[in-house]
């Protein structure tokens, strides 16, 4: 109710308002101009907000409120005052109108849905008229087919026959919400239930991708305090997929596999005492 009555106040407000001749419209326009004489501002768009208001009627078939709509072709009003040279001789009014229409198309393809369309002038066009041109194409006694009907939006408006299957599909019908449940029955799983994604968040992907590097680098680097058979032992035990056995290392190194052990275990306590050294934050590599 009280949207209904700040609707009625608006329009009741802008039909009184006084039409302002040629001269007295060039007078306020050069003296918000030049002196930025908010008075002269007041007057000018007041004497339009007509021109607003009928314009939002005609986008009223795009379920949003008319008094948004206004709002926002309000907005479009002040938009070309700001922009309006009054030296170029033309009227406000013509000026201003495709100030008005901006400003409220990009209101409603913002709004209209949640799922931002095209922005280019192309797909602006395509979304605006595709309904009028679908209308006439019914209005003329034929019954074209559904891909005739988008060949012919396609050629009118040069845009891809995609593009229009794709907008007249967005224009069939509402968002649907992902709380909506995906069958009838009570209780049932809601379509938001089957976009649950298990895997790691990406900033948990990058954490573990830089802190294995940093592992990777302080291990080369310690594993520079062992000899060339410690190493070697060590490599072919630890550091590969498939770890050789003790008796392979010790028939390969000529020695026994106790020995191998032995030589292993030493190695193993060289490296977690360098590590540590020079990272103590992996002093928990002392219980490995």
């Amino acid at each position: 109710m009280g949207y209904e009555l700040t609707r009625r106040s608006m329009v009741k407000a802008a039909m009184s308002a006084p039409y302002l001749e040629r001269e007295e419209e060039h007078e306020l326009a050069v003296l918000w101009k030049e002196k930025q004489d908010q008075e002269a501002l007041h007057k000018i768009t007041t004497a339009h907000m007509r021109l607003v208001i009928s314009m939002a009627s005609k986008f009223r078939n795009f379920g949003l409120p008319m008094n948004d709509l206004i709002q926002e072709g309000h907005v479009g009003l002040l938009e070309a005052a700001a922009r309006f040279e009054p030296a170029r001789e033309v009227r406000f009014s013509t000026y201003a109108t495709w100030w008005i229409r901006a400003s409220m198309q990009d209101y409603i393809l913002r709004n209209w849905s949640i799922v931002r369309g095209g922005t280019s002038s192309a797909q602006k066009a395509l979304f605006f008229n595709l309904r009028r041109l679908r209308a006439r194409l019914a209005q003329s006694g034929a019954t074209p087919t559904q891909s005739s009907i988008h060949r012919q939006i396609s050629d009118a408006l040069g845009v891809s026959e995609k593009d229009v299957a794709l907008m007249d599909a967005r224009l069939s019908g509402p968002d649907t919400s992902l709380s909506a449940p995906v069958s009838d029955e009570e209780g049932g799983a809601a379509r938001m239930d089957f976009l649950v994604d298990d895997h790691p968040l990406q900033d948990e992907i990058v954490e573990e991708i830089i802190d294995e590097k940093r592992r990777a680098d302080w291990l080369l680097e310690a594993l520079e305090i062992l000899n060339d058979r410690e190493r070697r032992i060590i490599k072919r035990r630890r550091l590969t997929e498939d770890g050789a056995t003790l008796e392979s290392l010790g028939v390969e190194l000529g020695i026994s596999k106790e020995r191998v052990r032995q030589i292993e275990n030493r190695a193993l306590e060289k490296l977690r005492g360098a590590l540590v050294r020079g990272n103590p934050d992996m002093a928990a590599l002392q219980s490995v």
